[in-house]
């Protein structure tokens, strides 16, 4: 974002004081399919799809409260951080993209239309170029790499504690609760790892039609599995209330709510719906986009009425919700923690932000 604040007025070897000049000429929509005000909407859209593949993350945080310290004091910190960082990196980054390069770039429609690797379809790196920045797009490439790594990590932590939560629930199998002396569910790791090889289909253009069905099909999982986190969520307070329990001692407490709960289960869901489109516009048939795209649309209520049925559960009221079980032993553990102040002036720092 300093970057783009620096060379928008000017400061950049050829000197271009471009300012916002791409939101004129091109314009700051692509039509897609469609001219017009339609066609802007399409176009839009397919940035919106794409974007709600990187809706996954703030509930990754929640999966580290088994193995954190002291969680009902340093989650809420995440959860804001995540908050402030998702919106400083996601929304400010994406204006930046927009005030550097024009939609309509050559080296950035040819690196997308043919798949090109790392960095090259990065709109940082393009715009450097453009402007005759050296040493800058290698650092970016560096900073790309770092990211990646960053996102398979945490990818990996979250997919292989999940596994081992679903094994220790008995809806996995018994052989992933293995774990080693320090408490690594190492079976679990191993078949994530394994998993991660589909990555490699990027190396080939035609394989890499076959990892985009992959993401498609993720995507859908993750916009359903964040509607039904944010359903939950209203099913959860309509329980405390019912229960009595005011929501003023919850440690952490997010604005808006129930209807931010309520607008994000919508939102969600409408997105799952949406996200292969493409497939129904005339002349777009494809069978294999359409089932990754909509798979995971049917695959859930079977799972999910498919359990109801063979274990014979069932959908309990507000007032019979068990919210007890359990949180004598992290109340008490809460009180009997001992925090130590950071030594260091930068997470002094976080703490004075965060909480």
């Amino acid at each position: 974002m300093f970057f783009t604040f620096v060379v928008m007025l000017g400061g950049n070897p050829i000197g271009d004081r471009f300012g916002f000049r791409y939101w004129n000429n091109p314009g700051s929509f692509q039509e897609y399919y469609k001219t017009g005000d339609l066609g802007r909407w399409l176009g839009f859209l397919a940035c919106l799809i794409q974007a709600s593949f990187t809706i996954a993350g703030p509930d990754y945080v929640s999966m580290a409260a088994g193995e954190t310290v002291n969680p009902r004091r340093e989650l809420p910190r995440a959860y804001n951080g995540v908050f402030y960082r998702l919106t400083t990196f996601f929304v400010l980054g994406t204006l930046c993209i927009g005030i550097l390069v024009p939609y309509d770039d050559p080296t950035l429609k040819n690196a997308f239309e043919n798949d090109l690797p790392g960095a090259a379809a990065s709109p940082y790196v393009v715009a450097m170029d453009r402007l005759k920045i050296s040493v800058l797009p290698h650092i970016v490439n560096a900073m790309v790499l770092g990211a990646a790594f960053s996102a398979g990590n945490s990818y990996v932590y979250c997919a292989s504690r999940s596994l081992y939560g679903l094994a220790l629930d008995g809806k996995a199998p018994r052989v992933f609760t293995k774990c080693t002396k320090s408490g690594v569910p190492i079976y679990c790791v191993g078949i994530v790892l394994v998993i991660a090889l589909l990555a490699f289909l990027q190396v080939s253009n035609s394989a890499s039609i076959v990892l985009q069905w992959f993401v498609n099909l993720v995507t859908a999982s993750q916009l359903i599995n964040f509607a039904v986190v944010s359903f939950t969520y209203t099913r959860f307070r309509k329980a405390c209330m019912a229960q009595g329990i005011s929501r003023e001692s919850l440690p952490y407490r997010s604005r808006g709510q129930p209807y931010v709960a309520y607008i994000a289960t919508v939102c969600t869901a409408v997105m799952a719906f949406v996200g292969g489109y493409e497939v129904f516009l005339p002349g777009n048939w494809d069978i294999p986009t359409f089932f990754f795209s909509y798979t995971m649309i049917g695959v859930f209520p079977v799972l999910y009425f498919g359990w109801k049925i063979i274990h014979r559960t069932k959908v309990r009221k507000p007032e019979e919700v068990d919210l007890v079980t359990g949180l004598a032993e992290v109340e008490e553990y809460t009180r009997n923690y001992v925090h130590v102040p950071s030594k260091n002036p930068f997470g002094r720092f976080l703490d004075f932000v965060f909480g």
